[in-house]
């Protein structure tokens, strides 16, 4: 078994079991809409689920025309953050492929492949797959949130890639050479596909546990990949970046909307911690406050 292989089975096993272990006291078997004491079919929640997803992608895309004020001020430090982080693309991605030769080629790989469709689909889909046949809401309710963030977030990076067209930095280009509307895999760089689908799953997944050094250990594992593209020089600080927040915005927002159409059952946290990311030159972390 792989390095990648490995990981993906031990983080799998071990989410399902947590949560499970955490929230069993908390499940339901009853569709939030049929008024019923019977238990639902699989089929029955597989299509409950089905149409959970399609409604948190539709929030998703729909959700900005419905922002208020403080939506518009995250949006507004969000391009404020990336504008930063692109007066220091250059230096980050010298200090960045430097260190590339001292990382073990295992990590390398493993942060690689955590942010394939192919892989990363495989861990969503089976913790989906997981709380479907053990009538378990809350790994459901997981598992959707996962398949629905990371659509959301992989049908964004692959219109935003074709349509900035921004050159890799292994291209030599530099880090402001845009070919609009480019179908070059060189010229494919804004925002970091890898980022998005890793982070989305490390940052769903890490939303369902209150330990914090739990919470730190999943996205650790999120930033494994979003790091791994800065060693490879395929892409730039910023299309990381931008990628990680894209990630955030998607998780959360679908996460708010799930809670607020009532479609699962939440289990209320009274110790709530706030993730903030940090990004500099030579650096990229989350950090939590209490």
């Amino acid at each position: 078994m792989s390095t990648t292989s490995l990981l993906i089975s031990i983080l799998l096993v071990f989410v399902s079991y947590t949560i499970h272990s955490q929230n069993s006291e908390k499940t339901i078997d009853s569709l939030n809409t049929e008024k019923t004491q019977l238990k639902p079919t699989t089929l029955q929640l597989l299509k409950y689920d089905g149409l959970s997803i399609y409604k948190g992608i539709k929030n998703t895309y729909t959700r900005p025309f419905k922002w208020k004020k403080k939506d518009w001020i995250t949006f507004g430090g969000i391009l404020a953050g990336t504008g930063i982080l692109l007066t220091v693309d250059k230096p980050a991605n010298t200090y960045f492929t430097e260190q590339s030769d001292e990382i073990p080629n295992g990590i390398k790989e493993t942060g690689f492949r955590f942010g394939k469709p192919l892989l990363n689909y495989g861990l969503t889909t089976s913790v989906y797959a997981i709380g479907l046949f053990t009538k378990n809401e809350n790994i459901r309710k997981t598992g959707v949130l996962l398949i629905a963030s990371a659509t959301a977030g992989g049908l964004i990076q692959t219109v935003s890639k074709t349509l900035a067209g921004r050159a890799r930095p292994n291209t030599g280009k530099g880090n402001l050479s845009f070919h609009f509307w480019s179908d070059e895999p060189g010229f494919h760089s804004f925002p970091s596909g890898h980022s998005i689908l890793s982070f989305t799953t490390a940052y769903a997944i890490g939303k369902q546990f209150n330990n914090p050094y739990l919470k730190g250990g999943i996205y650790a594992i999120g930033l494994l990949s979003p790091v791994s593209r800065l060693w490879a020089g395929a892409h730039w600080l910023t299309d990381v970046g931008l990628g990680i927040a894209i990630s955030i915005v998607i998780v959360d927002g679908i996460d708010n909307y799930l809670k607020k159409t009532e479609r699962y059952v939440y289990q209320h946290k009274q110790n709530k911690i706030k993730w903030n990311l940090k990004l500099g030159a030579g650096q990229i972390g989350v950090v939590g406050r209490f």
